[in-house]
């Protein structure tokens, strides 16, 4: 993780000064199974290039993804829009908190550009939330979906959305501009909130993800969140079964990885067999779609998912 994020030449200015009150928590070594490749291969070098020319943000970089070198070298990148300041200090988060620029209104069409260059079948498009918005950026994402689907009408689009806390209509708006996968991530199980995500509230994000399938049944639903953080097991099972109770089709299942030492601790390191076992566990309980493992994120091989959403869903409704 710290070879990706030396490499990312970020601004030498103390990245989160909003959380400089916080004490120092130990940084746990990593074992055998968490290693990524370090970035800088030619395609990589090429994704960089087309990012860097139409000015874009990537959550790949902004919250230092340890699969940004496989990604990028398959020019797979997940676009992060409306700036790379978030309103909210969520205590995982590795984006920095502020008050943010007012929208470049040129950056969708920047975004479709890049997409176009790129080649993309499959895009991920998140955000960081914008509480300062009135709708929480929700025209905005519109606006980029839009402009993809004029350029590259045959690329599916995955949004990755804030949770539109408080703001009402918003979700609509989005749902209108009909992505292909509409996904929002818990991030933790209901107890962790107060400290891990403490501006969201863990029943409004499940409750937001039920309400897209009521308004449009046909766009797939996803939500992830990450382990480690002193979750119990019971917990886990429990958030389970409210994703599927809200009819979520896919659930991704990923290590936490503390950035830096002023964010959460991690509590320990999850094995793989017992990522496989939240794996078996999930499809029993009804998810279309799972993908369980330590280096596991929310848009790691999106693309190649995709697909296999389809076909599952197709193969349901074909028994």
């Amino acid at each position: 993780m710290a070879v990706v994020l030396d490499l990312l030449n970020r601004d030498p200015r103390p990245r989160h000064p909003e959380k400089a009150h916080r004490p120092d928590q130990p940084v746990m070594r990593k074992p055998d199974w968490i290693r990524v490749k370090a970035p800088g291969s030619p395609k990589w070098a090429e994704t960089n290039r087309i990012v860097r020319e139409n000015k874009l943000v990537t959550v790949c970089e902004e919250a230092g993804c340890p699969n940004i070198g496989e990604c990028w070298e398959k020019k797979h990148a997940t676009f992060m829009i409306m700036g790379d300041t978030c309103t909210r200090a969520c205590a995982f988060c590795n984006v920095k908190t502020g008050m943010p620029q007012p929208l470049d209104r040129e950056e969708p069409e920047g975004v479709a550009k890049a997409v176009e260059k790129l080649g993309l079948s499959h895009v991920v498009i998140t955000s960081v939330d914008r509480d300062d918005l009135a709708d929480g950026g929700a025209q905005h994402f519109a606006e980029v979906i839009a402009a993809i689907r004029a350029r590259s009408p045959k690329t599916t689009i995955e949004v990755l959305t804030p949770d539109f806390l408080r703001k009402e209509g918003a979700l609509e708006v989005v749902v209108k501009a009909r992505p292909d996968v509409f996904n929002h991530n818990l991030e933790t199980v209901p107890s962790k909130y107060l400290k891990v995500r403490p501006g969201a509230r863990y029943f409004h994000s499940v409750r937001l993800l039920q309400r897209v399938k009521e308004l449009d049944p046909t766009i797939f639903t996803k939500s992830g969140i990450m382990v480690g953080l002193g979750e119990e097991r019971n917990e886990v099972l429990q958030l389970m079964d409210d994703l599927r109770a809200a009819e979520v089709d896919f659930l991704t299942v990923g290590q936490y990885l503390q950035p830096t030492k002023k964010h959460h601790p991690i509590v320990r390191f999850v094995t793989p067999d017992e990522f496989k076992a939240y794996e078996t566990t999930a499809y029993a309980k009804g998810f279309l779609m799972v993908s369980s493992s330590p280096l596991t994120r929310s848009s790691h091989h999106a693309g190649e998912d995709f697909e296999r959403l389809k076909a599952a869903r197709a193969a349901k409704l074909g028994a």
